[in-house]
């Protein structure tokens, strides 16, 4: 008897998730084992409601637009899933007739994949994860789809705004990159750096505490030396006491919300050293641009989608599908599938040889790790003020 499958989106959706989801519909359309092929419309809650859409009856045409559209065409959810729930999914799945469940996201989604495993691993239930986040913080993978996307974003947009600065540089401009805890996205700002008179000029990462004299410092002699200066830094900046280096503006039960960090450095700069600053902060242009949408990120977002499927149909549970890199150099990786108990909000940051000595940029061995990510190079620009 054929069986149906159930595909949930938990989280912040990135520039291929869509991708992903498009992996899982067509490769579950294959499969005679599979009836109906349902969307959670609406993320992790959408379970406990029932709010089921069968997506195989979406004409080929449709499905191919899910490879173009940014955000996450079945709709997320940041709901926060109680033990009560858990068992209540079991019986959602038994009476929907849903033998083969899949969540994508990231450490949180991943948490929750881990969960519904354990409630119904004595079942005839198969549950599969799919790793999705800019962030790249999933633990044990190479890196995750979404990544890709994101890194292109940031370095095209560091790249330009370098541009900008470099024509008329009186000022020093604060990119604020996204990323609370880990610092792979502000990292990838580096791939726009040609040169050494090239954006970004100065990178701060959450992994390594942020010294407000050091920066000051930093800032000033590269001022000194090029009149523009590009800096990119981590929207979780913490000091040595791993406290913010912005007051929290707002609080609730479940979270803290803090102002700009972008924008306190470069009323920093202003008071400080007495140069004109601004900040740039692209939040979420970053994960939704397609114009930036990594092709490498794209074809491995599809790739583990269909793997997921096809792990699930092999009656394996408790797994994520995980990415793994063979070579930089020509870029090549391979899949496997890390149990879910490996990734459950274990959270992945930038190890310290990706970092410099002194904490504000990052090393060749990042930049050679990151550069096939992206899928393709950074554009070259002409400055004639150079040829002088």
């Amino acid at each position: 008897m054929k069986r149906n499958l159930l595909i949930v989106h938990g989280g912040g959706p990135t520039a291929v998730l869509n991708a992903s989801l498009y992996g899982v519909i067509t490769e579950a359309k294959k499969s005679d084992q599979i009836d109906k092929v349902y969307g959670a419309i609406g993320g992790t809650e959408a379970i406990l409601n029932e709010n089921f859409l069968d997506l195989a009856e979406t004409p080929e045409e449709e499905l191919k637009l899910l490879l173009q559209t940014p955000g996450t065409a079945i709709g997320s959810s940041r709901f926060a899933v109680e033990q009560i729930h858990y068992e209540q999914m079991k019986d959602i799945f038994k009476r929907n007739n849903i033998k083969y469940v899949l969540f994508n996201g990231g450490n949180g989604t991943m948490d929750t994949c881990g969960k519904v495993y354990e409630v119904c691993k004595k079942e005839d239930i198969y549950t599969v994860g799919i790793p999705k986040t800019i962030d790249n913080d999933i633990a044990i993978i190479d890196h995750a789809p979404g990544y890709g996307s994101a890194a292109t974003f940031i370095a095209n947009t560091t790249a330009e705004i370098g541009s900008d600065v470099k024509a008329l540089p009186i000022h020093v401009t604060i990119i604020e990159a996204m990323g609370r805890n880990a610092g792979w996205i502000t990292a990838a700002s580096a791939l726009a750096k040609k040169t050494k008179q090239d954006a970004p000029h100065l990178v701060y990462l959450p992994e390594r505490p942020f010294d407000e004299e050091e920066f000051l410092v930093d800032v000033k002699k590269l001022y000194d030396q090029l009149g523009g200066v590009v800096v990119v830094v981590s929207e979780g900046l913490k000091d040595k006491n791993g406290v913010s280096i912005v007051p929290p503006i707002f609080k609730t039960d479940r979270a803290v919300y803090y102002g700009d960090v972008s924008a306190h450095l470069a009323n920093l700069v202003i008071k400080k050293l007495g140069i004109k600053a601004r900040s740039e902060k692209p939040g979420l242009i970053g994960r939704t641009s397609m114009a930036h949408q990594s092709e490498v990120d794209r074809q491995e977002a599809i790739q583990v989608g269909r793997e997921a499927v096809q792990a699930a149909l092999a009656g394996h549970s408790g797994v994520m599908v995980g990415i793994h890199r063979i070579s930089n150099d020509p870029y090549s990786m391979e899949t496997s599938f890390v149990p879910i108990s490996e990734v459950m909000l274990h959270e992945k940051k930038l190890p310290s040889h990706f970092i410099n000595e002194r904490g504000n940029h990052v090393t060749q061995s990042f930049i050679d790790w990151c550069s096939p990510l992206i899928g393709k190079s950074i554009p070259d620009f002409i400055n004639f003020k150079e040829k002088i």
